[in-house]
């Protein structure tokens, strides 16, 4: 007997649906029907009561939560804990993140994520590798003992993951147009952040394969008067994708709504930049010995450097909404449908419609996260 999903308002297709039933059988959505088909009477039902059902959100950037830096501990089970963390604000899909380190790590860290996928930890779908292929003009937080550039060697290490999306975030001064397209060929997804490149740099990259720009106007070159640098390239270029930390820290509101302006909507996702405190109400934690302090949304470093965020996906797509003036439907897909479409996973997640994995979010009219499937089994009570 298969599950059907009643009396909720569906997000599918444009707008939300009501009076539309979900029917899921086993980890898929079989079919959205009406309330009247037989198969919804037939099926095991679970009243929605009017919440919003939402795709399950995607979330590219996870470096930590639950207490938890993916960095400190590269394992399955350190894996496990982020996921479960994340999933209570609706995350149904993530990429373990990996911050600047040396290669070794790097090696341990796939060697996890290729573990917890084959353990079935729910939610995973792959690995972030942010660095250490930086600019140290452009680190952030990062560690400037281990930034270096991207030769050949590394391209078995970064394609080795065998299985899921790998994401790497790389300076594009700091390697080849040649490497960049060896990646990609190879199925990895390449991604420009920590860079100072000139926007003659970015542009070639583009051309190169390189299909998405790691937190927006962070760490990067900025747009100037002669000199449009990486946020240019990446404005100007509408077939690439921007991914956006909406906290009110990393980025101001109103530079991200001039943005939107610039280019598809459908080309910008949110991702968090979690960090271990998410989920958690602990004021400080360690990253590479150096100690970060928590306050509200913002994690910052000794010298005031932002290192990642405090938030989850629920209050970026809430934030999505209130600050950018957003309409609900379209924040949720830059939580779920346009980062599945980036990874492309867009075939299989990020949309309530039939033949896709039942990933899915219930919450209510504040986003308050209910319930989630992943791949049809639920956590949570609902309402």
């Amino acid at each position: 007997m298969g599950i059907a999903l009643v009396n909720g308002r569906i997000l599918a297709g444009r707008g939300f649906a009501e009076g539309t039933c979900v029917l899921l059988e086993g980890s898929r959505i079989l079919d959205l029907a009406s309330a009247s088909d037989p198969r919804c009477r037939t099926a095991e039902q679970v009243d929605l009561k009017g919440q919003l059902l939402l795709p399950g959100f995607i979330d590219a950037q996870v470096n930590g939560g639950g207490g938890v830096l993916f960095n400190d501990a590269p394992t399955v089970e350190a894996i496990r804990a982020i996921g479960t963390a994340h999933r209570r604000f609706g995350t149904t899909g993530f990429l373990p993140t990996l911050i600047s380190t040396d290669l070794g790590t790097v090696a341990r860290a796939i060697e996890a994520v290729r573990g917890a996928m084959n353990a079935g930890i729910a939610g995973v779908l792959g690995i972030h590798i942010e660095g250490p292929f930086l600019s140290p003009a452009r680190r952030g937080a990062h560690d400037p003992a281990v930034l270096r550039e991207l030769d050949a060697s590394a391209h078995g290490l970064l394609t080795s993951l065998g299985k899921g999306r790998t994401l790497v975030t790389l300076a594009p001064e700091m390697t080849t147009p040649g490497t960049i397209g060896q990646l990609v060929a190879a199925g990895v997804t390449v991604s420009a952040g920590h860079t100072n490149a000139t926007y003659a740099q970015v542009r070639t990259a583009l051309d190169a394969g390189l299909s998405g720009f790691t937190h927006l106007f962070n760490a990067m070159s900025p747009l100037t008067a002669r000199e449009p640098g990486t946020v240019g390239a990446a404005l100007e270029d509408t077939a690439s994708w921007c991914g956006i930390i909406v906290d009110g820290e990393h980025t101001d509101p109103v530079v991200l709504r001039l943005a939107l302006r610039c280019r598809p909507h459908n080309r910008f996702i949110l991702v968090t930049d979690a960090m271990p405190s998410v989920g958690t109400d602990q004021g400080h934690f360690v990253l590479q010995g150096r100690r970060i302090t928590v306050r509200g949304r913002a994690c910052r470093d000794e010298d005031g450097r932002l290192a990642g965020s405090n938030i989850d996906m629920a209050s970026c797509v809430r934030n999505a909404v209130t600050m950018l003036q957003l309409p609900l439907e379209e924040a949720v897909r830059m939580a779920s449908q346009y980062p599945a479409e980036f990874l492309g996973l867009g075939a299989d997640l990020g949309r309530i419609a039939p033949g896709y994995r039942a990933n899915l979010v219930l919450a209510d009219e504040d986003l308050n996260v209910l319930a989630t499937w992943i791949d049809g089994q639920r956590e949570g009570p609902g309402p």
